[in-house]
């Protein structure tokens, strides 16, 4: 069994990984970007983190995207574009979550609304033959 000081060396470099990354990577994406530095990592302890970080609200997970789940280390109100050709997953800073589609949702339901995450779906500039 690890000591505590493995212990929370290994779940600090998985929260920091995850936090620095732009990509919003799978669970298997983070082990092996980890295992660089940590070769004494194991997968099961990234999932293990992961789930702990996600009940914590340390982290959230976007879903699947192509079959995968893809993680994200920001959990302020934010926009993502997800790519249905690529899978690519990006930020889009320049929009902001409308408060109005929470406040709309509450009334209409008559429920309290804790959270709104807006995802756009569409073709990346990547992906895009008119970019080609």
């Amino acid at each position: 069994m690890e000591n505590t000081g493995k212990q929370f060396r290994k779940r600090n470099a998985i929260l920091a990984c995850l936090r620095q990354s732009e990509a919003h990577p799978s669970p298997e994406e983070l082990y092996r970007s980890l295992q660089k530095e940590h070769s004494d990592i194991s997968l099961a302890s990234v999932y293990r983190n992961l789930k702990l970080f996600k009940e914590e609200g340390l982290i959230v997970s976007l879903g699947s995207v192509n079959g995968v789940e893809r993680l994200d280390g920001r959990t302020d109100p934010h926009v993502h574009f997800i790519c249905s050709s690529c899978g690519a997953v990006m930020d889009v800073p320049e929009v902001e979550v409308p408060q109005s589609v929470s406040h709309a949702a509450a009334q209409s339901l008559g429920c309290r609304v804790d959270g709104t995450r807006l995802v756009l779906t569409g073709i990346c500039k990547n992906c895009n033959p008119k970019n080609n």
